[in-house]
């Protein structure tokens, strides 16, 4: 931690300021993640109720929601970095806020999908930014404790979001998916104007000392951020194909949209105590067998949630599920912060990563389905097969590294 200190000419804000303001930040964040997450997720089952949207045709709007994050998250991250963050946030804020309302009135398939690509590309000015906001002007020391609370508060309201979403809509309907983002969002809004004006302070960091035998060299950081922008999209090719085919898992074990939020959010929750354990030991960082071992169980939990005919048994997976992705998506981020003074841009592209995998993953299921109607779980295996190559992947730029 930086103390303050006070010279002639030179005064520095005192550190709990910058906490207290940091603490907005995480509340900006902390709803973020609960209103994007309670929208996206339930926006399938909207479709699968109201429209009669199968798998794969939930599939193809993950895969095509995925694609406009990809291209966008990293602008948004360039964007950022160059007109400021305040302005990327203002600006993601102000058209999620625009296009819930228009999306609220309208009532045709493509008129939802239209609008959740508006909100998609609102949402990459914001994630980004507010990964940068966090961790800007940290030391090198105080970077694992920023990024832990920033990984421990999406993940917590994510969850909640999970669990809480499917009583939402059974007890408020399907507008509630609109209009609570949209009350949501005009809150974030008028903390981004309170934090710009009250401005964040930032302690000068040092330059960083040569590597010690404790602080890896600039050579290994850049070697395992590599690795983790290569893991984290193969985490949310099957984050994002498990959320699109929630409603068919619903069908399948006879749950109500309430009760499948109830049950399919465990891995959630296992995620943020996944979090909160690599927040306080740091054992895993620069180690590649914690990657390894995570996405080898990625692949292997992935394939069990959605092929395994006993709910008990997918819960079960989806504990080691929560956990794999859990280190994935930690040292991702972890890598992107420590790595970089532009965290504007590397978040940009830690979140750009995240599109590749949301596309990638539900237009792989999406497409297997198509062309193997007859198998049920044919778009399952696709996307295992593709985890797998990903998995050789990471073994292969090991080897080449």
């Amino acid at each position: 931690m930086v103390l303050p200190h006070r010279h002639r000419g030179n005064f520095q804000p005192p550190v709990n300021t910058r906490r207290q303001n940091q603490f907005l930040c995480y509340t900006i964040e902390g709803l973020n993640s609960f209103a994007t997450v309670l929208y996206f997720t339930y926006l399938y089952f909207l479709l699968h109720d109201k429209f009669g949207f199968t798998n794969q045709a939930n599939l193809a709007v993950a895969a095509l929601l995925g694609l406009v994050y990809a291209f966008a998250a990293w602008q948004g991250g360039k964007f950022g970095q160059r007109h400021g963050n305040f302005a990327a946030l203002k600006l993601g804020f102000g058209l999620m806020a625009v296009a819930y309302v228009v999306a609220s009135q309208l009532g045709t398939a493509a008129g939802q999908i239209a609008g959740a690509a508006v909100v998609s590309l609102g949402m990459c000015f914001t994630w980004p930014v507010l990964e940068a906001l966090i961790s800007e002007g940290e030391s090198s020391k105080d970077i694992p404790r920023a990024v832990g609370l920033y990984n421990i508060t999406w993940a917590w309201t994510n969850a909640v979001a999970l669990f809480a979403g499917g009583a939402i809509i059974e007890k408020l309907g399907y507008q509630s998916i609109y209009y609570l983002p949209l009350g949501i969002v005009l809150l974030q809004l008028a903390l981004t104007f309170w934090l710009e004006k009250v401005k964040l302070p930032i302690h000068k960091t040092p330059s960083a000392p040569p590597p010690t035998a404790s602080q890896p060299s600039p050579a290994r950081v850049q070697n395992f951020l590599r690795m983790a922008w290569l893991a984290n999209p193969f985490a949310y090719i099957a984050i994002n194909t498990l959320i699109a085919v929630l409603p068919g898992v619903a069908v399948k074990f006879h749950l109500t949209p309430m009760f499948a939020g109830f049950a399919c959010s465990l891995w959630g929750f296992v995620r943020l105590g996944t979090f909160v354990v690599l927040w306080r030991w740091n054992g895993w960082h620069y180690r590649f067998r914690w990657l390894a071992t995570a996405f080898a169980l990625l692949v292997a939990s992935f394939t069990m949630i959605l092929i395994l005919p006993n709910l008990w048994a997918v819960l079960a997976a989806q504990v080691v599920f929560g956990a794999a992705i859990g280190l994935i998506y930690y040292s991702s981020l972890f890598y992107s912060m420590d790595a970089s003074d532009t965290k504007s841009e590397h978040g940009g592209i830690h979140e750009a990563a995240i599109g590749v995998g949301n596309c990638l993953g539900p237009a792989a299921g999406a497409t297997a389905l198509w062309l193997t109607p007859q198998y049920v779980n044919g778009g399952a295996w696709a996307v295992t097969g593709l985890l797998t190559l990903g998995f050789g992947g990471l073994l292969w730029l090991r080897k080449n590294t």
